[in-house]
Parts: structure tokens; sequence; C-alpha cells
């Protein structure tokens, strides 16, 4: 594909990783900001649970484009869908999940930028969406990008929406 400016996306440009049923598309690198932010989309698969966590270093806003999403963010727990903000601070530890039969989708804005190369180096750990990231490959970019995972959290959240870790979606 051609590119005609800098300053555009065009909706199929940049690249796409698969982490397991979730996608990240990359939209606008930090580098083109300053390192002020990144945005990523993430189609989600049907039945799908994000991994809870917490970042130490970033806040996030998702914006749902399609489909709906169930999201828990500290105690809080709501359903989100089209047209739907939902703001998550870092240190509050949040988690997000597709509970439905269809794809939806969510734009992601991340601030400062940096954590979106976080999506990049997990791909290289699950061969791009085949395969499962061993968990000290895992927990050594965890601990470089200022994040924890919650799993204490997860076999809740699966029994109570009827969704599967991303590890255990597939693609």
């Amino acid at each position: 594909m051609q590119i005609r400016s800098r300053w555009l996306v065009e909706p199929e440009a940049g690249h796409r990783v698969w982490l397991g049923g979730v996608g990240v598309d990359f939209r606008i690198p930090g580098e083109l900001t300053g390192g002020a932010l990144s945005i990523v989309e993430h189609p989600v698969l049907p039945r799908t649970l994000v991994p809870p966590h917490v970042h130490g270093s970033e806040d996030e806003l998702s914006i749902v484009l399609e489909g709906r999403f169930g999201v828990r963010i500290g105690d809080e727990i709501f359903e989100a869908g089209p047209g739907s903000y939902v703001y998550k601070p870092r240190a509050v530890p949040h988690a997000f999940w597709n509970a439905t039969n269809e794809p939806a989708r969510l734009i992601e804005i991340i601030w400062p930028a940096g954590f979106e190369r976080f999506f990049d180096e997990l791909a290289v750990a699950y061969d791009d969406g085949q395969g499962v990231p061993a968990p000290d490959l895992v927990g050594d970019l965890a601990r470089r990008y200022d994040v924890e995972f919650l799993m204490d959290w997860a076999p809740e959240l699966e029994a109570r929406f009827g969704v599967s870790l991303i590890h255990q979606g597939g693609r």
C-alpha cells in the first residue's frame, strides 16, 4: 500500500498482531506523537477475557466501536457498548472481555506512549497468536513494561461471564 501522508492513517494501515483472541492493530505510534500517546485498535473475539492487570506507568482510554464489552475497574463491574468511553487510570486494576457470541472492537489511547511495544514483544512470545507464551517470558515483559497481571480475578470473571483468558481463546 502506498502511504499518502505521514499524517493520515488509513483503515488498513499499520500492522496487526494476535494475542490469543485479541488483536492489536497499531494505528498511531508513540514516535509520531513525541512519546505523548499511542493509539491501538483491539478486535476481540467472542467469549474472550483480557487478563486482569494494572499499569504502573500509563493511563488508558478505550472507545467502544463495535459490540459490547464487560469491564472491571477496581471493584466496579459494568458493560460498555458502541460509543462508550472507558477510562482506566494507572495504578487501578482492570480487565475487559467480550461475553457475546459476536466479535467486538475498541480503540485504545495509551499515554504516555511506550506500552504499545509490549504488544509487539508479547506477539513474538505467542508466535503471532499461534502458541501459548512461556510464563517466565510474560513475567519478564510485565516487569520491563511496569504491568502486573492479577490472575486471582480471572476464575471469577470466566465463571460469571462465560469467557476464557486470551491464551485459551485462540485466533
